[in-house]
């Protein structure tokens, strides 16, 4: 089976046997290079409307207000419905309902060049932003609940995978070439003194045709695919046993996704880790903040969430174009360099799905975090000696590039697969609501600030992520466990001596969970005997 999340393209295959949902929560970044192909309509638009000229200074300034929408709306996506609809239409309802937020919002980023108005495009970011909160947040969720824990990790970095898909596809559609093209941009260069109606009119008519429009339409067609084939999946067969009470549901779940019929040890293990829950009932994020036992394990998602985007993975993305051109790479040739760095992006996170489960999650974690501190270092030398030393310049492209291997290989893929990991169900939503409001907002703040650290700081600024690289690989080191290969009873365990806090044992535990159905017949039939 295949399906595609509107915010990118994700596709997978479901062998018999095997589950491998590919998901994207997040390759709605066609509108990588949003603000970038829209200053030529806007700056014709908004000087036609007001008959004043355009600073160029001003339109980035509202491009970037455009981009930050979408941060913002994410984070308040998260806070407002994640918990509400998970607990009301579980894992497989929330998703459908989230992709009528993104068939919506592609609909207004289409139109919008034929409407002639930017308010479109405003409105359409939020829309968006509300539909990237959810989908980053129940995606992986949903995701690590449904794999064994041989492969959770490696089905848990294929959502990351799909964003880097997502990406390259939009950096490709995105070329001047194909469907990033705007064909005002002459006659808008030449309203710098203003335009009279008549002019607009025949400016609207004529001159604006572009291919953007249609560019930022497409990102609802995985949307609409995903509202008609996710219907087809199981649902998430702890959901259906621990939060339901459905053993039977979750037992035909879990016997379509492994493709045998005998799933009792997982149901078992399930049955354990409801018993062991049955007294904290379900978490809010309140509770979650005061629980003694989820003391660490909510500081390593905020640590790990935060370092991901403090680390400065949009500032590289986002204005990668500006670092290439101070490198010397001529103006024409930016959006190709950009397009291979994608490219790069791709094959190092399908790496990561490879050896995640043979490295581990923490190898991953900290060699990423270290080549990324590494690379901001010496890119922060380079971009301050270029002037004077001219291989330089070629030493700032590499950096951009180790950068992105090593953020690929752990810091961007890893994280979310260590929140399935680290809680348990009644406790997981309300953790990945932390961990996703933790990651827009970071997001959020990069996205604002980072124009401004550089233009206070100039390539210094690269000196502070390195900072937060290296306190971030620290805090992983010390703290945070392995968990590859375990259940997740398994890694409480661990975190609970960290904690401070008593589990009950296995043994406890089995005592006092119900035998299941299948038990329950076969300890019929031989006392029949």
């Amino acid at each position: 089976m295949g399906f595609w999340y509107g915010q990118g393209c994700g596709l997978g295959t479901e062998p018999a046997g095997k589950e491998s949902p590919g998901v994207s929560d997040q390759a709605q970044l066609l509108l990588l290079r949003f603000p970038e192909k829209l200053h030529f309509f806007l700056e014709a638009f908004i000087a036609c409307r007001k008959n004043v000229a355009i600073a160029i200074s001003s339109l980035e300034a509202f491009g970037m207000m455009i981009n930050l929408s979408f941060g913002q709306r994410g984070t308040e996506g998260i806070f407002l419905l994640n918990l509400p609809l998970l607990l009301l239409l579980c894992r497989k309802g929330t998703l459908l309902i989230n992709n009528l937020f993104s068939i919506a919002a592609a609909i207004l980023m289409g139109t919008s060049e034929l409407a002639k108005t930017f308010e479109v495009i405003i409105l359409s970011r939020v829309v968006m932003g509300i539909f990237a909160g959810l989908a980053s947040n129940v995606v992986p969720m949903f995701l690590g609940e449904m794999s064994p824990k041989n492969l959770r990790g490696a089905i848990g970095v294929v959502p990351q995978l799909f964003i880097t898909i997502g990406i390259l596809a939009a950096q490709i559609l995105g070329l001047n070439s194909i469907l990033g093209n705007a064909k005002g941009e002459a006659v808008a260069q030449d309203l710098s003194v203003g335009c009279t109606g008549e002019d607009f009119s025949q400016l609207t008519r004529c001159d604006l045709a572009a291919g953007w429009p249609v560019l930022l339409g497409l990102t609802g067609i995985p949307s609409l695919i995903q509202l008609l084939t996710l219907p087809l999946f199981p649902e998430s067969p702890r959901y259906l046993l621990i939060q339901k009470g459905d053993e039977e549901q979750a037992r035909r779940a879990l016997q379509r996704l492994r493709g045998w019929q005998d799933v009792e040890e997982e149901i078992q293990e399930m049955y354990q880790e409801n018993r062991s829950e049955k007294e904290e009932g379900q978490f809010s994020v309140l509770s979650l903040f005061t629980f003694r036992g989820l003391r660490w394990q909510l500081i390593s998602i905020i640590v790990m969430m935060a370092g991901q985007q403090l680390s400065g993975v949009n500032g590289v993305f986002y204005y990668a174009d500006r670092i290439f051109e101070s490198a010397g790479v001529h103006s024409s040739s930016i959006q190709y360099v950009t397009v291979s760095i994608g490219a790069i992006n791709v094959v190092m996170t399908l790496l990561a799905v490879f050896i995640v489960e043979s490295l581990g999650r923490r190898i991953l974690l900290l060699a990423g975090f270290v080549l990324c501190s590494a690379s901001c270092a010496l890119l922060t030398l380079a971009l301050n000696l270029q002037s004077t030393v001219s291989w330089m310049s070629y030493l700032s492209i590499l950096c951009v590039i180790a950068y992105i291997i090593g953020h690929a290989l752990g810091p961007s893929p890893i994280p979310a697969v260590m929140i399935t990991e680290m809680f348990l169900q009644s406790s997981r939503p309300a953790a990945f609501m932390v961990g996703g409001s933790v990651h827009w907002l970071s997001n959020f703040t990069v996205g604002l600030v980072f124009l401004y650290m550089e233009a206070g700081l100039g390539p210094y600024s690269f000196l502070i992520f390195c900072a937060i690289c290296i306190a971030t690989t620290l805090y992983i080191f010390f703290i945070v466990p392995e968990t590859k290969n375990k259940t997740f009873m398994e890694i409480n365990r661990i975190m609970a001596k960290r904690n401070k806090v008593e589990v009950q044992e296995s043994k406890e535990l089995k005592d006092s969970y119900p035998l299941s159905r299948q038990e329950e017949k076969k300890s019929l039939s031989s006392s029949e005997m």
